[in-house]
């Protein structure tokens, strides 16, 4: 599949979906790109033994996948994180 995303874009769905805590849902809502669609970006961006070491750490994690999570929903933002709003990521001031 051939994505239009820029390269600050593409850095950012990388960067989101090597985030333990950041569910695969909130990639669909940022950039709507399904699962699959991402575990294919980061099975061609990455070198072969980073995205399998990637794929067997996300893989059945509880917040990665809101299926799995409880009702309870722990957020975790640290202060070096960017706000995002909408489809866009505000820029710090």
């Amino acid at each position: 599949m051939n994505y239009d995303f820029s390269e600050q874009e593409l850095d950012r769905i990388i960067e989101m979906a090597w985030e333990d805590r950041t569910p695969f849902d909130a990639i669909t809502f940022q950039f709507g790109v399904s699962e699959q669609e991402t575990i294919e970006i980061m099975r061609r961006e990455l070198k072969p033994s980073s995205f399998r070491m990637w794929r067997k750490r996300v893989q059945g994690r509880h917040t990665k996948h809101s299926k799995l999570r409880s009702g309870k929903l722990m957020r975790f933002k640290s202060t070096r994180q960017k706000t995002i709003s909408g489809n866009k990521i505000s820029k710090r001031s």
